[in-house]
């Protein structure tokens, strides 16, 4: 048995020498080294030895081993420099060519609009809040002066997760909540995703985005609400913007309003992007209700505030004359690499 070992390791090394193919190394390790290798059938045969014989053998067996496994080593080393050697040789590589160009992502429109709103905001001293977007019915509803069979609720299709559980259907529970925490004054706006149960179609969608808006402080005035966003509307759409204030109802602002900027295409005559009327609606505003204060716990003897709710992709359409919602959800690369 001694002698068939060596017999085994003498050949294993002549045939390893000559190979130079992985495919070929492979069948050589499982014939010397597999389960059903020649090796392991001599090991199999040590049942028969005696005593003094086995320690021999089996000492014999692993030293042959390892010397097996060595070989197969040192042989798939040379054999992957050598395949490596030959692709080199085979290719050729000008370094004085001009590297392909990687694509880069882009902001979406709807991101691009959104950071110009914010810093817009921001160096007015607004900060940024943030609330749940799924959201109590008492935040989005109640605290905001909508009670239980209130008509407003009816006009906001909401999205019922359960009886008291909603996806907000505005961003303006961050108010609630921000006014619950925090003692005037208060500068926020509140960015984020609100839900309708709309039908897909050019201009409504069930999923969109809003910036809610809330200034409370003493002696907070509508002069205040109207100086902040005719500011706002002439940084983002140019100096020369004209807005104009219409009254309108909201049942958590009283009184309310909202805010029209003059077409940009047709300066007020009428045209097909203003629909002929040569205004656009922005955004709603108005005056924050006492009923909102009060429940919040703040004294509306005491404080005012205003607050108004932009919708941003309506502005992102005004911004690049964009005629359809879709386009921003559908993530078509030929209409998102124009921005």
């Amino acid at each position: 048995m001694l002698n068939a070992l060596k017999t085994i390791q003498e050949q294993a090394a002549q045939s390893l020498a000559a190979v130079s193919d992985p495919k070929l190394l492979e069948e050589l390790r499982v014939r010397y080294l597999g389960k059903k290798g020649e090796l392991t059938a001599i090991l199999k045969q040590m049942g028969s030895l005696s005593a003094e014989e086995r320690p021999k053998v089996g000492q014999l067996a692993n030293e042959v081993r390892t010397a097996i496994e060595q070989l197969i080593d040192q042989k798939a080393a040379e054999i992957k420099l050598a395949v490596q050697q030959k692709k080199l040789e085979s290719e050729h590589l000008d370094v004085t060519m001009p590297g392909k160009a990687m694509p880069l992502g882009k902001a979406h429109p709807l991101t691009k609009v959104l950071d110009e709103v914010k810093e817009i905001f921001l160096g007015m001293g607004f900060s940024i809040a943030e609330g749940p977007e799924v959201e109590l019915d008492y935040y989005n509803f109640e605290a905001l002066n909508i009670p239980k069979n209130h008509p407003a609720r009816d006009t906001q299709d909401t999205f019922y997760i359960s009886d008291n559980v909603v996806l907000r259907t505005q961003t303006s529970p961050v108010q609630v909540r921000t006014m619950e925490k925090q003692k005037p004054p208060i500068r926020i706006i509140a960015p984020g995703r609100v839900y309708r149960s709309d039908a897909v179609d050019a201009t409504h969608s069930p999923l969109f985005h809003q910036i809610e808006g809330l200034v409370v402080d003493k002696d907070v005035t509508m002069a205040d609400l109207k100086g902040t966003l005719e500011m706002f509307v002439k940084r983002l759409y140019g100096e020369e913007s004209v807005v104009r204030f219409r009254p309108h109802h909201f049942p958590f602002t009283e009184p309310s309003a909202e805010l029209d900027v003059q077409c940009f295409s047709c300066h007020g005559e009428g045209c097909r992007l203003c629909k002929g009327e040569g205004w656009i609606e922005v955004l709603g505003c108005g005056m924050v209700h006492p009923n909102v204060l009060s429940i919040c716990g703040i004294d509306p003897e005491e404080y005012s505030g205003f607050a108004f709710g932009i919708g941003l992709e309506r502005i992102v359409m005004r911004r690049y004359n964009i005629d359809d919602l879709r386009l921003f959800y559908e993530n078509d690369v030929r209409f998102l690499d124009q921005f």
